[in-house]
């Protein structure tokens, strides 16, 4: 269930967010919200901007390293692709200093390149998604997310607002 803090948690790790919004939106998609540097994303070869693949790949990083880092549900991390799989859709809008930008994924798939967005704040990254309820045996459990989030230790402020 945290997995979706992933992102989030690492940026204030590394000092770079301050707060962190959690949504539950009243159609049960769930937003999460962050003040940090926005994901990575470069230019290639021919000046197309790439967006690093974290929606649609497993985080490499951790998958059966030993010593892997647990997150506070107990459950090993396992990257964005978790929720991104889990989700009817998911929507991950990033803004960096130099580019914002704006990519749907379905069902863990990319449904398109991203898509130039206006920035409309400071840096940050928000990715609101959809949990597939047939996957997850109904609808979000909003007080076991509240519960989870209580038991997070993180140097950003994480608030947890909506249905």
């Amino acid at each position: 269930m945290l997995e979706v803090l992933a992102y989030a948690l690492d940026e204030a790790a590394c000092g770079t967010t301050r707060a962190i919004d959690v949504i539950v939106h009243s159609d049960g998609s769930v937003s999460v919200a962050d003040d940090g540097r926005g994901t990575d994303t470069r230019q290639d070869d021919r000046g197309v901007w790439r967006v690093k693949p974290v929606m649609a790949t497993a985080d490499l990083r951790f998958f059966d390293v030993p010593g892997a880092p647990v997150l506070t549900d107990g459950l090993p991390r396992a990257g964005m692709s978790v929720v991104t799989a889990l989700s009817e859709w998911l929507v991950h809008t990033n803004v960096r200093h130099d580019t914002a930008w704006s990519a749907r994924y379905e069902w863990g798939l990319p449904a398109g390149p991203p898509e130039s967005v206006e920035a409309g704040r400071t840096t940050g990254t928000t990715v609101r998604f959809m949990p597939d309820t047939g996957l997850l045996g109904g609808p979000l459990d909003v007080a076991a997310l509240g519960a989870a989030i209580a038991a997070v230790r993180s140097p950003a402020a994480i608030h947890l607002a909506g249905a």
